[in-house]
């Protein structure tokens, strides 16, 4: 049964750790399936051509990272590693896929709630000199709601990774079309994006903004989307037909920003990086509001 944050204007879904998604790629702390907003959904699937949707992306999923789990190199085959947020993971070739499934031993969690939040915990085992506590605190807001993460290295390595929100999102169900622009705060220069597919070429990028010309067909992927460059990062995206916004504001700097999506859903994908030594800690904030638009 989904934990539901829930005030006048927001529905919060949540799936604790031991529910819904238990795959080896998204963190189980704090899954938001779905947010509706008013009533109306601003939360999708990662797909729509496959019957198992449990087992895929969905809502506000975030994931530790997604190129080299932690310790992965140093692991020997058949040993484990660590993939932070759900586990350790048992390593079964010499090149980490996200999207492969490996064998888990689930880290333990642990949860507090009250009626606008939700804090929820991640103790790791040490394996192989790492070994970590998250704590991530959903909260809602009037219009909207912020995630709070804290991550402690409680090992002998230094941890070095990435975090980022997968952020599958569409507007009360309307295919991503000319009704949806995603502003961004910086200068975008498609010559400069490490990759890009956009086979149809529906997705149009403009010098802020990043339009659309139809449904997309296929899937559509841009990384890099800010040349490397340091940025405070946000994403603002409007559907002029249902007269809906929804923004997300980062309390960090950034020098990656990804963008994927089909043409049912748009992810924004704003990357934190993370090293931290044995004994410290770091914590950081994602911020999302929503709002009807005249």
């Amino acid at each position: 049964m989904p934990h539901l944050l829930k005030n006048e204007n927001l529905e919060i879904y949540i799936d604790l750790p031991n529910e819904g998604y238990r795959l080896s790629r998204f963190d189980w702390t704090g899954k938001i399936t779905t947010v509706k907003y008013k009533g109306r959904r601003v939360s999708s699937v990662e797909r729509t051509d496959v019957d198992d949707k449990i087992n895929y992306g969905r809502g506000f999923y975030n994931e530790f990272g997604i190129e080299d789990a932690v310790g992965f190199d140093e692991t020997k085959v058949g040993e484990w590693f660590h993939k932070i947020g759900v586990g350790i993971l048992k390593k079964n070739d010499s090149e980490y896929g996200f999207f492969k499934n490996y064998e888990i031993k689930p880290a333990s969690f642990n949860l507090n709630s009250n009626t606008d939040s939700i804090e929820l915990y991640c103790v790791s085992d040490l394996v192989n000199g790492y070994g970590y506590i998250l704590r991530k605190t959903i909260e809602l807001l009037e219009n909207g709601f912020t995630i709070h993460y804290r991550l402690n290295n409680t090992g002998k390595k230094t941890i070095q990774t990435d975090e980022y929100n997968h952020n599958f999102v569409s507007i009360d169900h309307d295919l991503i079309s000319e009704n949806y622009k995603l502003s961004l705060p910086f200068t975008l220069d498609s010559s400069k994006f490490k990759q890009y597919v956009n086979e149809e070429e529906k997705v149009k990028i403009f010098k802020n903004e990043i339009g659309f010309s139809g449904t997309p067909k296929e899937p559509f992927f841009f990384s890099d989307l800010t040349a490397s460059k340091m940025v405070n990062p946000s994403w603002d995206l409007v559907n002029s037909k249902k007269k809906l916004r929804i923004q997300e504001i980062a309390d960090f700097e950034s020098d990656k920003i990804n963008l994927w999506g089909w043409k049912h859903v748009v992810s924004p994908e704003i990357f934190f990086k993370i090293n931290i030594k044995p004994n410290d800690s770091v914590s950081w904030t994602r911020s999302y509001n929503i709002h009807e638009i005249n």
